[in-house]
This record gives structure tokens, C-alpha cells and sequence, in this order.
């Protein structure tokens, strides 16, 4: 049983490790489908990345996601005298709601483009766009991969932290509660 024990923190830690390995080459590949992504239409005129927020806000995100997957990674193999499980959870917490966040702001773009906005006389671009549509269609996959292994590891973390406390002793107000 000791044995037993003793593996599931290393099994816990190399899934750790990969997950956040993992993230970087997909973060990287996403900045790169992002920051190449052009076309253009003899009609419309030229786009590329720089002309939606949306689109450098999940660079950006990426960016950091990666750096930080770099980090960790790094970090988790260091030892030091400072637990470092609190400061992967709430780190994990907060790249996994920024990537939603950009996430969402990408896949806003992406309906828009494909559906327009009829109310404001907006027209569908990724007719005239279509290439460009597909690349950060594939992008956003890419992105959502990572934004997966990243909520993976915010669980992975959260358990390392809060398994570090036992559970609460019931109270005897309790126990006298349940018995009547």
C-alpha cells in the first residue's frame, strides 16, 4: 500500500510535466498560425492579425501561457523550501480564465465573420476571406487544445493543494443534529 502511495505524487507529477509540455508547442503553433495569417482580396483590401484586437489579445495570451508552461515546468523539478502548490494553483487558475477569456474573444470574431451582423449591415467575411477563416479556424482549435490542457492541470493543481488538508471533523452540534 506504501508503495502505491509513493507512485500516484510522481505518476501526478510527470501527467503535470506533459500537460504543461504539451502547451507550449500548441501555444507556439497558435501565435504562428495567428501572426502569419493574411490574405488578400482585390475587393475588400488586405487582412491580417493586427487589424482585429481580438486576434493580438490571443497572441499575447499565448504567449504567456507558453513562457509560463516554460516556467513551471522548470520550477516543478526544482526544489526549493517553498511549497510551490499554492502558487501552481492560483497560477494555472488565472492562465486558464485568460485563455477562455481570449478564447471567446477569437470565437466571437470567427461567428461574426462567418454569420456577419445583418442588424448593423455587417456582411459575412469569410466569403471573401477564406483562407484567412480556415487558418484561424485551425488556430483556435490549436488554442482550445491548450486551454484544455490548462484546465486539466488547474484540476491536477487544485488537488495537490487542498489534498495537503484533512477533511473538517464534523462538529458535535452536528452529530446531535443528525441523530434526532
Amino acid at each position: 500500500m506504501s508503495n502505491l502511495a509513493e507512485t500516484a505524487p510522481n505518476t501526478l507529477k510527470v501527467i503535470d510535466c506533459s500537460l504543461r509540455l504539451c502547451v507550449i508547442p500548441l501555444s507556439v503553433a497558435t501565435i504562428w498560425l495567428t501572426v502569419t495569417n493574411q490574405q488578400d482580396n482585390s475587393i475588400y483590401g488586405k487582412i491580417d492579425y493586427s487589424n482585429l484586437t481580438g486576434l493580438k489579445y490571443m497572441v499575447y495570451i499565448s504567449g504567456i501561457s507558453a513562457g509560463y508552461a516554460l516556467v513551471a515546468v522548470v520550477a516543478s523539478w526544482v526544489r526549493c523550501v517553498v511549497n510551490k502548490a499554492w502558487l501552481f494553483f492560483v497560477s494555472d487558475q488565472v492562465i486558464a480564465y485568460l485563455m477562455v477569456t481570449s478564447g471567446a474573444a477569437v470565437l466571437e470574431i470567427l461567428y461574426l465573420a462567418y454569420k456577419g451582423d445583418r442588424g448593423v449591415t455587417w456582411s459575412e467575411a469569410c466569403a471573401s476571406y477564406g483562407k484567412f477563416c480556415s487558418r484561424l479556424n485551425l488556430a483556435l482549435a490549436l488554442h482550445a487544445l491548450a486551454l484544455s490542457c490548462f484546465l486539466l492541470l488547474a484540476l491536477i493543481s487544485a488537488y495537490r493543494v487542498f489534498s495537503m488538508f484533512h477533511p473538517p471533523l464534523p462538529s458535535k452540534d452536528l452529530e446531535e443534529d443528525r441523530a434526532s
